[in-house]
Protein backbone atom coordinates (compact mmCIF):
# COMPACT_ATOMS: atom_id res chain seq x y z
CA UNK A 1 0.00 0.00 0.00
CA UNK A 2 1.69 3.15 -1.22
CA UNK A 3 0.96 6.40 0.53
CA UNK A 4 0.31 9.42 -1.59
CA UNK A 5 1.71 12.68 -0.33
CA UNK A 6 -0.38 15.81 -0.19
CA UNK A 7 0.85 19.37 0.21
CA UNK A 8 -0.48 19.43 3.76
CA UNK A 9 1.90 16.60 4.73
CA UNK A 10 4.81 19.01 4.68
CA UNK A 11 6.62 17.25 1.83
CA UNK A 12 8.29 19.81 -0.40
CA UNK A 13 7.22 19.69 -4.02
CA UNK A 14 9.20 21.01 -6.92
CA UNK A 15 7.25 22.35 -9.82
CA UNK A 16 9.29 22.52 -12.98
CA UNK A 17 8.47 25.52 -15.16
CA UNK A 18 9.32 25.73 -18.81
CA UNK A 19 11.55 28.65 -19.73
CA UNK A 20 9.85 31.51 -21.51
CA UNK A 21 10.38 32.09 -25.13
CA UNK A 22 12.26 35.18 -26.13
CA UNK A 23 9.20 36.72 -27.83
CA UNK A 24 7.05 36.84 -24.69
CA UNK A 25 3.46 35.67 -24.87
CA UNK A 26 2.52 33.34 -27.71
CA UNK A 27 0.94 35.14 -30.67
CA UNK A 28 -2.80 34.96 -31.05
CA UNK A 29 -4.10 33.18 -34.10
CA UNK A 30 -4.59 35.62 -36.95
CA UNK A 31 -2.96 38.50 -35.08
CA UNK A 32 -0.25 38.98 -37.65
CA UNK A 33 -2.72 39.05 -40.52
CA UNK A 34 -4.52 42.13 -39.17
CA UNK A 35 -3.33 45.71 -39.58
CA UNK A 36 -2.70 47.23 -36.11
CA UNK A 37 -4.23 50.56 -37.20
CA UNK A 38 -7.47 48.91 -38.38
CA UNK A 39 -10.21 50.00 -35.97
CA UNK A 40 -13.16 48.45 -37.82
CA UNK A 41 -13.47 45.78 -35.16
CA UNK A 42 -14.27 48.48 -32.58
CA UNK A 43 -16.61 50.57 -34.73
CA UNK A 44 -20.24 50.84 -33.70
CA UNK A 45 -22.77 49.03 -35.76
CA UNK A 46 -25.31 51.22 -37.53
CA UNK A 47 -28.43 51.75 -35.48
CA UNK A 48 -31.97 51.50 -36.64
CA UNK A 49 -33.84 54.83 -36.63
CA UNK A 50 -36.25 53.49 -34.02
CA UNK A 51 -33.43 52.73 -31.59
CA UNK A 52 -32.02 56.24 -31.96
CA UNK A 53 -35.42 57.86 -31.40
CA UNK A 54 -36.08 55.67 -28.36
CA UNK A 55 -32.69 56.49 -26.86
CA UNK A 56 -33.21 60.23 -27.41
CA UNK A 57 -36.69 60.03 -25.84
CA UNK A 58 -35.26 58.25 -22.80
CA UNK A 59 -32.50 60.89 -22.57
CA UNK A 60 -35.12 63.67 -22.70
CA UNK A 61 -37.16 62.05 -19.93
CA UNK A 62 -34.01 61.62 -17.83
CA UNK A 63 -33.10 65.28 -18.39
CA UNK A 64 -36.58 66.42 -17.31
CA UNK A 65 -36.39 64.20 -14.23
CA UNK A 66 -33.00 65.61 -13.22
CA UNK A 67 -34.21 69.18 -13.84
CA UNK A 68 -37.25 68.51 -11.65
CA UNK A 69 -35.04 67.11 -8.89
CA UNK A 70 -32.80 70.18 -9.05
CA UNK A 71 -35.85 72.50 -8.93
CA UNK A 72 -37.28 70.66 -5.94
CA UNK A 73 -33.93 70.77 -4.17
CA UNK A 74 -33.63 74.55 -4.70
CA UNK A 75 -37.21 75.11 -3.49
CA UNK A 76 -36.61 72.94 -0.43
CA UNK A 77 -33.35 74.70 0.45
CA UNK A 78 -35.05 78.11 0.12
CA UNK A 79 -37.98 76.99 2.32
CA UNK A 80 -35.62 75.65 4.98
CA UNK A 81 -33.62 78.91 4.93
CA UNK A 82 -36.83 80.98 5.37
CA UNK A 83 -38.03 78.80 8.25
CA UNK A 84 -34.61 79.01 9.92
CA UNK A 85 -34.56 82.80 9.60
CA UNK A 86 -38.06 83.05 11.08
CA UNK A 87 -37.19 80.67 13.91
CA UNK A 88 -34.03 82.64 14.76
CA UNK A 89 -36.10 85.84 14.84
CA UNK A 90 -38.75 84.34 17.16
CA UNK A 91 -36.20 82.72 19.47
CA UNK A 92 -34.36 86.02 19.84
CA UNK A 93 -37.54 87.52 21.35
CA UNK A 94 -38.48 89.93 18.58
CA UNK A 95 -42.05 90.48 17.45
CA UNK A 96 -43.36 90.74 13.93
CA UNK A 97 -40.87 88.26 12.54
CA UNK A 98 -43.15 86.90 9.86
CA UNK A 99 -45.28 89.13 7.71
CA UNK A 100 -49.01 88.57 8.01
CA UNK A 101 -50.65 88.37 4.63
CA UNK A 102 -54.26 89.44 4.46
CA UNK A 103 -56.81 89.48 1.69
CA UNK A 104 -57.79 93.06 0.75
CA UNK A 105 -61.02 91.95 -0.89
CA UNK A 106 -62.50 90.81 2.41
CA UNK A 107 -63.97 93.68 4.46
Amino acid sequence: MASSSTPSDGDPRVVRLRPRRRGGAPPRPGARDRDPADLDAYARTPEEPGEYRHRMAVNAVALLFVAALIGIAIWLADSIADMRRDQDCVLSGRRGCTPVEYDRTVR
